[in-house]
């Protein structure tokens, strides 16, 4: 789950009361005695025994473009090496290349701060997500409306005008010609490409893209999620995921550019992102569960930094990563805990920082894959899935 611009940890999961940086948020109870986060939250706040929140997560990177590429991606932009984002290489360890359903599905992505964020880079384009849910329902003002939810693939079918045979006699000659290419051209550019291809034309002829088609589902179940871009985004996750897709990333706050960046008006802001949040993340989890899914899925919370404690003369919250939160639930993690503990101003990590490479080695640890385990990139260098000096989150790792 991404939120895009930055969600403002003091007004989500570690709220300062009685400080004048916390801001006119209140703190509610939790499932787990103990732990308390904010009044907007109200849901899941009743599946907190499901969820580890991290609240001091310390970084350097307070630039949009840079602090994205390194949450996603666990290094920083080192041209000329195109690192990969966290679904691909996701995908390359776990995914099956039998599937008909894609390994990678990016939901309503917002990519603006930086492209290479979202890119296969250096793994190649046969582990590119599949993005669905972007550029679409535009306005009359050419602008993307935060009510608008059409997740359906694009260019799924044919046009009309072109019937089934003729579909079917261009595919053979396209292959035709990917092949005989690659005879004499098989550079990973190449097969790359065709392997791409290949799992489009192959999603094109399948049944399995009946997962997105999301009018199959009971109206009460829609309503439950929330009637919104991010919430039939979490319901089209869980679909995704009831029929093995490796990865599923859902965003939050790529309309408009705005999202999480708060730097006005913060409290409406966070109060309104919630309330779409809330139901959609909390009904996921609850559905997974219900099913036997949560415990072999792993959920990610996660944006590229958080907000200022300080709350500034727009009643806003500036760029922060000095001190900010995230949140690990469901398959392979010890529920019902936070780690790390920041100072009563909300400015500083007073106990257990945690860095980008150590989330990223924990999530790693809770599917079961190797952070240590190397890539050769596209300029011959091998490179570990994370930074070598990860240290994974053991407390929370079961």
């Amino acid at each position: 789950l991404w939120m895009n611009g930055g969600p403002s940890q003091m007004d989500t999961f570690d709220l300062k009361p009685g400080h004048a940086n916390g801001g006119s948020f209140k703190e509610i109870a939790t499932s787990v005695q103990g732990i308390k986060i904010s009044e907007h939250l109200p849901k899941i706040a009743q599946l907190a025994e499901h969820m580890a929140i991290i609240r001091s997560m310390s970084t350097k990177e307070g630039d949009h473009g840079r602090a994205t590429y390194l949450l996603r991606n666990g290094y920083l932009p080192q041209p000329p090496v195109r690192y990969p984002t966290l679904g691909s290489l996701v995908a390359k360890e776990l995914g099956d290349p039998r599937a008909e359903l894609p390994s990678f599905v990016s939901i309503s992505p917002f990519r603006n701060f930086n492209p290479a964020a979202f890119s296969p880079g250096f793994l190649g384009s046969q582990y590119a997500p599949l993005f669905v849910g972007e550029a679409r329902n535009q306005n009359t003002n050419g602008e993307m409306s935060a009510d608008s939810y059409d997740l359906t693939v694009a260019d799924l079918q044919a046009p009309k005008s072109v019937s089934a045979q003729s579909v079917s006699a261009r595919l053979n000659i396209l292959n035709s010609l990917n092949d005989r290419f690659i005879g004499t051209h098989a550079g990973p550019p190449a097969v790359g490409y065709k392997t791409a291809y290949d799992r489009a034309v192959l999603l094109m002829r399948s049944k399995a893209a009946q997962a997105f088609d999301l009018d199959e589902e009971p109206a009460g179940v829609r309503d439950a999620y929330g009637r919104n871009r991010f919430g039939q985004g979490c319901l089209l996750a869980r679909r995704l995921v009831e029929r093995g897709v490796t990865f599923v990333e859902v965003t939050l706050g790529g309309i408009n550019s705005i999202g999480w960046d708060t730097h006005t008006g913060n409290f409406e802001g966070v109060k309104s992102l919630s309330a779409t949040l809330d139901p959609a993340w909390a009904t996921l989890m609850s559905e997974l569960g219900s099913r036997g899914l949560l415990d072999s899925t792993l959920i990610v919370w996660m944006g590229e930094f958080g907000r200022t404690p300080k709350i500034n003369n727009n009643a806003g919250r500036d760029h922060y990563p000095n001190a900010w939160s995230t949140v690990l639930a469901g398959g392979g993690i010890r529920g019902g805990q936070v780690v790390g503990r920041t100072s009563a101003d909300g400015t500083t990590v007073l106990d257990r920082p945690v860095s980008v490479p150590d989330l990223l080695a924990t999530a790693c640890h809770a599917l079961g894959i190797d952070p240590m385990k190397q890539n050769v990139s596209n300029v011959g260098r091998p490179i570990r899935l994370v930074d070598p000096a990860a240290k994974f989150i053991e407390e929370i790792v079961g």
